[in-house]
């Protein structure tokens, strides 16, 4: 489960902002952001249990996140692993919106999720709960694990963050990370209730996620400038300590 916060088309300089906390239990295995050895183009952390992903970008400028849809009471697909849709996409050569016409019916075979895809010319999202898809317009949007810009108080509140600091005009990265970072839970009445029980509402609630088995495991900026000019960093927090992987692509 993750949150994910978008500006596009909506900075002067910057058309693409993305901002991506990974929630996920501590014990899974997991490998850093790096370009992956059977697909060299690909620059992505990776799921050590399944091979897939839950955020990654090209060499040729292709983006794609993942979130999952929070439904605890109704029975999980085992069959397929989500981040598979991840790196299926990147690695392949279809276009978003053929990638996407591809899954259209087929959620049965998903546990929920919600997908995040394109470029930085057009972006798309799909949910395999209202098997629509959406075309991204011009704006600041929030998905975590529910429906894209569902008014959950984390999504609000990092949507709320991500505009003031754009609209200050220039902005670092750092100031992206500390919205990410923001650890504030929500007042009780203004919790979702997704079927998790109070207590783990509260806990999921807050944007940087820190459980005793559970929490925020990376957070991942993505600038892309007008000229094209593309920067991801990952931040882990695996290990005790942060440390951050930066990379750059000229996608002009």
């Amino acid at each position: 489960m993750c949150t994910l916060l978008l500006a596009y088309q909506v900075h002067p300089r910057y058309p693409l902002i993305l901002a991506v906390n990974r929630d996920e239990f501590y014990q899974r295995p997991t490998a850093a952001a790096a370009y992956w050895e059977d697909a060299a183009h690909l620059f992505a952390g990776r799921d050590l249990v399944h091979g897939g992903t839950w955020l990654g970008v090209t060499s040729t400028g292709r983006i794609a996140a993942l979130t999952n849809y929070r439904q605890p009471k109704l029975p999980g697909v085992h069959g397929r692993s989500r981040g598979e849709l991840v790196s299926e996409f990147l690695k392949g050569e279809t276009t978003a919106e053929e990638y996407l016409e591809r899954l259209r019916g087929k959620g049965v075979h998903y546990s929920g999720y919600n997908l995040l895809l394109g470029d930085p010319g057009r972006l798309y999202c799909y949910s395999n709960k209202s098997d629509e898809i959406v075309t991204i317009p011009p704006g600041v949007h929030g998905l975590s694990n529910h429906l894209l810009n569902t008014p959950w108080p984390k999504v609000l509140r990092g949507k709320a963050s991500l505009a003031r600091v754009l609209g200050a005009g220039d902005f670092s990265a750092e100031e992206l990370f500390a919205i990410l970072a923001d650890s504030s839970k929500a007042p009780d009445d203004q919790l979702p209730d997704t079927g998790v029980g109070l207590e783990t509402e509260r806990l999921l609630s807050s944007i940087f996620i820190t459980g005793e088995r559970y929490g925020t495991r990376s957070s991942s900026i993505l600038l892309v400038d007008r000229d094209g000019q593309a920067t991801f960093v990952e931040r882990s927090f695996d290990g005790g300590g942060a440390r951050d992987t930066k990379v750059c692509f000229d996608w002009s």
